[in-house]
């Protein structure tokens, strides 16, 4: 393995990666590096917690060298606002002993204060889509100095339904640039958009598109319902040395609600939640907490993960099974990251068990499956639970086949049937016209 001198990284990153404590390349960055340092456009598949986001600002830094102008020389495009954050924060530990200068802008702000950030200039442009685009069309920002675009967790973009956003940026920064696109997974949304972005590009992967990091011990457990699955995690809770630092994902805002609340009576330590209506402000200083390691439980949605860059997650729940079988990739990328352990756990009721099998597929990998302790009770399903279970087996069962119409379906034919047979008899009964009485 090359260190970060024999790469050709100046002085003033290798301070500041000293002082971070990065002693040698990830192997992502060891093959993206001198690839982004050629000029070329680059296709980057590591998963998460692979040390992307240094392989492709390291060399940025290096082709920009220092403060010049007042416009950006380059653009990086992020998914949500934690993650723009979290690139942010990144920048300014691996820029310390240098004068580039950069900002970070986001939605769910008035733009007009992200305007005065732009305003005394920077090298370097950290945003969401959508809030790049009004700054644009506000005059704020000029794109006419842009000789690199970076697309960061471009399966994310996708699934975010990004992609009419994006192309209008594309159609308005100067088409003589440097494009770079990473992923954690190269689905076939993610090879045609890497057809239309990239020109020629040096594919730079470090293992299998959707491998999950090799230190997170999977596994899941066996539950039939919602409210055993909350009993389940408050009795892992238990153990406050083991499962000391937690991330809880949900499927939904309203099951994330759900589940803080009772962890947050049950459980001992600072809990916190993320989700999409939560205030900026109280996203953030969640995450920061988390961070620093004040909050012990962090439960959160899958759009208000992404920047979640906290190296000693002890454990991924997934209290749900993601929508996106390439979601749950990122999730449980959240632990064993920077050479750390971790383990993720995930709740699997009957209906979601087709959906472990193909992440299981997406991943070339099974989860082996654990005990319930016998000490946690399970609940019995009630009938809507069963029903609403039921109604998603069909559902995945007609997306794997088309010609499959579902339990539900044969059952509406009948009753719809039945009705049309007895209001044909009522109509009839009723047209028959009782005789007057004379």
């Amino acid at each position: 393995m090359k260190t970060f001198q024999e790469l050709g990284v100046g002085k003033s990153i290798l301070k500041a990666l000293d002082e971070i404590g990065f002693e040698e390349p990830t192997p992502i960055q060891e093959k993206a590096i001198p690839a982004i340092k050629s000029g070329q456009d680059v296709l980057g598949i590591a998963q998460t917690g692979t040390g992307k986001t240094a392989a492709y600002l390291i060399p940025l830094f290096m082709k920009l060298v220092k403060a010049e102008g007042n416009d950006p020389r380059a653009i990086v495009l992020v998914p949500t606002r934690e993650l723009s954050l979290q690139v942010g924060e990144d920048i300014e530990e691996l820029t310390s002993y240098s004068n580039i200068r950069y900002a970070a802008v986001y939605g769910g702000v008035g733009w007009t204060k992200h305007a005065a950030l732009v305003e005394p200039g920077i090298d370097i442009l950290v945003a969401t889509p959508g809030r790049l685009w009004d700054l644009y069309k506000a005059g704020v920002v000029s794109f006419k100095k842009v000789k690199t675009l970076v697309i960061d967790e471009a399966d994310r973009m996708l699934d975010m339904g990004f992609i009419h956003q994006l192309h209008q940026l594309f159609e308005v920064i100067p088409p003589k640039r440097q494009n770079l696109l990473f992923s954690a997974t190269f689905s076939g949304k993610v090879e045609k958009m890497s057809d239309e972005f990239l020109d020629f590009p040096v594919r730079v992967e470090v293992a299998p598109s959707a491998t999950p990091a090799e230190k997170v011990e999977q596994y899941f457990y066996n539950v039939p319902n919602y409210r055993s699955k909350l009993n389940l995690i408050h009795y892992l809770l238990r153990d406050e040395e083991k499962f000391n630092r937690v991330l809880i994902f949900c499927r939904t805002k309203e099951n994330a609600e759900g589940v803080y609340k009772v962890i947050k009576r049950k459980t001992e330590g600072e809990v916190r939640i993320l989700h999409s209506n939560k205030g900026q402000v109280t996203r953030i200083n969640a995450i920061n907490a988390f961070k620093k390691g004040e909050v012990r439980v962090l439960i959160s949605t899958d759009v208000s993960a992404r920047g979640i860059d906290v190296s000693r997650i002890s454990h991924v729940i997934n209290f749900d099974l993601p929508p996106n079988d390439e979601d749950y990739v990122h999730r449980i990328g959240r632990t064993a990251r920077a050479s750390y352990e971790g383990e993720a756990i995930s709740l699997v009721n009957p209906a979601e068990i087709y959906h472990l099998e193909r992440i299981e597929k997406l991943i070339r990998m099974e989860i082996p499956e654990k005990s319930v302790p016998e000490d946690v009770e399970l609940v019995e399903s009630t009938r809507r639970e069963l029903q609403e279970q039921a109604r998603e087996i069909d559902r995945v069962k007609r997306v794997n086949d088309p010609d499959y119409k579902g339990a539900f379906h044969e059952k509406k034919r009948r009753a719809k049937k039945n009705n049309f047979d007895f209001n044909s008899k009522s109509k009839h009964l009723r047209g028959k016209k009782k005789p007057r009485r004379r």
